[in-house]
């Protein structure tokens, strides 16, 4: 990497943790560290919602997902308004009434002490695992990409991350993630404008809008209603909504974002632009990632995006094989090329009709054989070593960032990555410590301490759950693309912990003793479930797993309220 690369990238991330540790050298109480001073205005709170949930995965995930099938992914998405209306309108006013620190700490005025335990353990067990994979998923693509030492990768994020957490809490997180997003826009701002401009001299970006459509990456909306298809309207709405009323509603590392806000309507209204600008952002990376499908349909694309991957397949058995399976997959590769240019001719010369239609065909022909090259190749990789994960959608992105933008602007595609990486991470060890120090340290091993003392557990707190990250981060493999790693690691725990807040707000007659089995007993059910879709047992998206907790623990905890009572 160029030198002007490394100014670049290290002069970005020096300037967000020193801006992060000097705005917040007035935090001296235990309450300004774990919810800030009270009076941070609607647009910042929004910022720094939206900044929280766009981990580095979210870059370099989504633009890999986007190559491989299409724009589908932002339906996942179509849910997050009507969640955002509906947290407005019951959550919030309770949450500012109560003067709560964490969401859990209603629970136990609902309920009693064991079921607000049982929720934040929950909490604090997903959240923990999702912090140590939004270190882990950048590292390991950059380690891999760039040659770095994995271990090394991993350190440099949680340290820095750790560094400003601690010095400022709640303030420091929201402070800085309004720079971090500015560094993450304008990086893939940039960064989607060079890519189109990259393209050959007669294709411009309505051309390969064109193309993006006939090779079926434009497939926004799909109406079919089938529960093994994890992105159609319906598990965005429906799945989706749940997944969102739990994440936004009752995750701690979102709850203490908008409980920062100066006021009930500054939370709403940071609520509320979370709910309309998240959908256009994500529409915008995967449409980044379309782009970049597109350019290399136009450049050389390697059979396998993951050098790593390709490397020790190379010093294998199969290298002759998988060479060999390279040369056939670039012939086909110009073949393909030759024909979208023609593609692209005849359109412009004579509009859409039966030439174009024909053209259409062999292209996706060439896209089909291509498909089976790269499985073939994925193939080769697994016998050669068969604890690899083949999949190198996730690489997609960087591998062309590093190749293709020039000077300067890797750097700061790489600090968009590490940004994110920060950003998301430093919610999420802020939440954990709170979480810790209300919910479990304050109730339990801890009571009438003074404030001094809350406040050091509060920093050694987030250091422990960054150490704890780190040490996730180091040993973890994981499993499918990134993005979706995330998202099912979500799913598994939200929808009982959702379901126990529904039964709280709208089933009043439900007490703890009825709920606290219901919530075991749903989590459980979920996790089985879970498991029976891995094994092939049954076939059912992950989203609808956050619908299936929440009903379970409401009908679980109607069925036990009748048996108690009788």
């Amino acid at each position: 990497m160029n030198p002007i690369d490394w100014i670049v990238l290290g002069s970005a991330l020096a300037l967000i943790v020193s801006y992060g540790i000097i705005k917040t050298r007035h935090v001296k109480t235990s309450e300004s560290f774990l919810r800030g001073d009270g009076n941070m205005q609607w647009w910042l709170i929004g910022i720094s919602i939206m900044a929280t949930q766009a981990s580095a995965i979210t870059f370099l995930s989504t633009p890999g997902q986007a190559y491989a099938d299409g724009m589908s992914f932002v339906q996942f998405y179509f849910g997050l308004p009507l969640a955002m209306i509906i947290l407005c309108i019951f959550v919030l006013p309770l949450y500012y009434r109560l003067k709560v620190y964490t969401a859990y700490e209603f629970l136990e005025n609902r309920f009693d002490l064991k079921t607000r335990t049982l929720t934040s353990i929950l909490f604090l067990i997903q959240r923990g695992l999702a912090a140590g994979i939004t270190i882990y998923a950048p590292s390991i693509i950059l380690s891999t990409i760039l040659g770095w030492n994995l271990n090394l990768t991993n350190v440099i994020i949680g340290f820095l991350v750790i560094l400003y957490t601690v010095a400022g809490g709640t303030i420091a997180v929201s402070q800085t993630q309004k720079q971090q997003m500015i560094v993450i826009m304008t990086g893939m701002f940039l960064a989607f404008f060079y890519c189109i401009s990259l393209l050959p001299e007669n294709t411009g970006f309505g051309d390969a809008m064109f193309l993006a459509g006939e090779t079926g990456k434009l497939n926004v909306i799909d109406f079919n209603f089938d529960l093994s298809n994890r992105y159609n309207v319906w598990s965005g709405l429906i799945g989706g909504t749940f997944l969102f009323l739990s994440y936004f509603g009752t995750d701690q590392s979102q709850v203490q974002r908008y409980l920062s806000g100066r006021s009930l309507t500054e939370s709403r209204m940071g609520l509320m632009f979370n709910g309309l600008f998240k959908i256009p952002m994500q529409f915008f990376i995967l449409l980044v990632g379309v782009m970049v499908f597109i350019f290399f349909q136009f450049n050389d694309a390697p059979l396998h995006y993951n050098p790593a991957n390709t490397n020790l397949v190379m010093e294998s058995n199969y290298a002759e094989e998988f060479r060999a399976l390279e040369d056939e997959y670039q012939l086909v590769h110009e073949e393909k090329r030759t024909l979208m240019e023609s593609y692209t001719a005849l359109r412009q010369s004579e509009g859409a009709g039966e030439g174009t239609r024909q053209l259409g065909d062999q292209i996706r022909e060439k896209m089909a054989l291509e498909n089976e090259y790269r499985d073939q190749a994925r193939d080769l990789i697994s016998r050669a070593n068969p604890t690899l994960d083949t999949k190198d959608t996730d690489y997609v992105f960087i591998t062309f960032v590093l190749n293709y933008l020039p000077v300067g602007l890797i750097g700061l595609l790489l600090a968009v990555i590490f940004s994110a990486a920060m950003s998301s991470t430093a919610s999420e060890l802020n939440a954990l410590a709170t979480t810790s120090i209300v919910d479990i340290y304050k109730r339990f091993f801890g009571q009438n301490k003074t404030d001094g003392h809350y406040l050091s557990a509060s920093k050694y707190f987030t250091i422990l759950w960054g150490l704890i990250a780190l040490a996730f981060a180091t040993f973890a493999s994981l499993f499918e693309n990134l993005i979706q790693a995330v998202n099912i690691i979500g799913s598994l725990f939200y929808g009982a912990i959702l379901g126990v807040f529904v039964v709280a707000f709208f089933m009043k007659h439900i007490k703890g003793k009825h709920v606290f089995p219901a919530a075991l007993i749903a989590e459980f059910l979920v996790i089985l479930i879970y498991f029976l879709d891995v094994w092939g047992v049954i076939e059912l998206s992950f989203l609808w797993l956050n619908l299936i907790g929440c009903v379970l623990v409401m009908i679980v905890s109607q069925i036990l309220y009748y048996i108690l009572r009788k």
